[in-house]
């Protein structure tokens, strides 16, 4: 059976004198069926609608202001002609555009939540990614795509995070980089090429992507989403830059504490199960070499040879996993003598609390792995 599929963007006057959405409308036919997905700009599901389709040769009538299609069935060669045709959605004076509120779209958490904290309910704050996908290597589908680029604010993270967004057609209006006022901060790597389970082959090259993961760089990302929404006029602008303030004042703590938590961390070689902690690592000034590992899941035996001669060479003491590890995973490396310690990069949203709660919690367990804090 031969199947087609067509795109059409449309906008749609809202009934009893609503602002005007733009309409997205995905379809595909066969020889029997034509079906339609349609989605307004604001991400709502149209309810009800007349569906017609164009065969590429009817034109608009300029007195009646409107398409007036010929309904006829489709055979093989009209389907085969269906990129040609137009699709008009007429939407009923009743089609319900319930939650009438502007859309940010976040590429991670941490901005999700900086978002969120700074439009106070003003917007809708979404962050696309399935919570089993590294946001780093998503790959987002025709109507993910669809919702980020009809968003009223696209936040990216900048500093080749999400590489997504370099194949993807964004309008350039309404994206912010908020990673732009730090980038000499940026911090170059190597070179490695790997894979993560079906997200392809890809390189950790250029800069380290994890900013967020040291506050104060996370502070002026904060800073640039602030300066975003009030631009936009998503919130009022003095509400926003209060909130701000309390963000930033929360970072700043945040930062102090794990300043004095980890000062006597700075001779403790560490190792990590995958290259996120550079940020981290530098604003604290710990040691932490990395590995190539998958989050929470047992290493291989060549895995466990190589922490073992990173150990040998390095001395490490602390093995930092992104995710907790089964079992199986904590005890071989335990029996290389190096203690295990979960800290959460937080791309995602964490499994407990927000983005400061989570980090405090890590702080404090990486502190304790280093027996920098007296047991309980």
């Amino acid at each position: 059976m031969i199947r087609a599929f067509a795109l059409s963007v449309i906008a749609v006057a809202a009934p009893l004198g609503a602002a005007a959405h733009q309409l997205v409308v995905f379809a595909s036919a066969d020889c029997q069926a034509v079906t339609v997905e349609a989605k307004f700009s604001n991400g709502k599901i149209a309810q009800k609608g007349d569906v017609r389709i164009l065969d590429g040769e009817q034109l608009l009538d300029p007195n009646a202001r409107r398409y007036r299609p010929k309904v006829r069935e489709l055979g093989m060669a009209r389907v085969l002609k269906l990129f040609a045709a137009a699709l008009l959605l007429s939407v009923a004076g009743h089609t319900a555009l319930a939650d009438e509120k502007p859309r940010v779209v976040a590429v991670n958490y941490p901005l999700q939540y900086f978002a969120e904290r700074l439009l106070g309910g003003a917007a809708e704050v979404v962050f696309p990614v399935p919570e089993d996908v590294d946001p780093s290597f998503w790959r987002p589908s025709i109507s993910d795509i669809s919702t980020v680029q009809s968003a009223e604010l696209i936040l990216l993270n900048g500093a080749g995070f999400a590489t997504w967004i370099d194949r993807v057609s964004l309008p350039r209006a309404r994206v912010v980089n908020t990673s732009r006022a730090i980038e000499d901060q940026f911090i170059v790597t190597e070179s490695i090429t790997h894979s993560h389970g079906d997200g392809g082959e890809h390189s950790h090259e250029g800069v380290a992507s994890y900013t967020w993961l040291d506050p104060m760089l996370a502070s002026a990302q904060a800073e640039a989403v602030a300066a975003a929404i009030a631009r936009k006029g998503l919130a009022p602008p003095d509400e926003v830059y209060a909130k701000l303030g309390a963000l930033i004042g929360e970072l700043e703590s945040l930062d102090a504490d794990a300043e004095l938590a980890l000062s006597g961390a700075r001779e403790i070689p560490m190792v990590a199960t995958h290259p996120r902690y550079q940020y981290l690592a530098q604003r604290y000034d710990l040691s932490i070499a990395s590995l190539e590992w998958e989050a929470g899941e047992a290493p291989s035996a060549e895995g466990l040879a190589e922490l073992e001669a990173l150990v040998t060479e390095t001395g490490a003491r602390i093995l930092i996993w992104e995710a907790e590890p089964p079992a199986v995973a904590i005890e071989a490396t335990d029996a290389l003598g190096i203690q295990s310690v979960v800290f959460d990069p937080m791309a995602h949203a964490p499994i407990d609390g927000t983005y400061p709660e989570a980090f405090a919690a890590a702080v404090t367990n990486l502190a304790d792995a280093a027996g920098l804090r007296p047991a309980n």
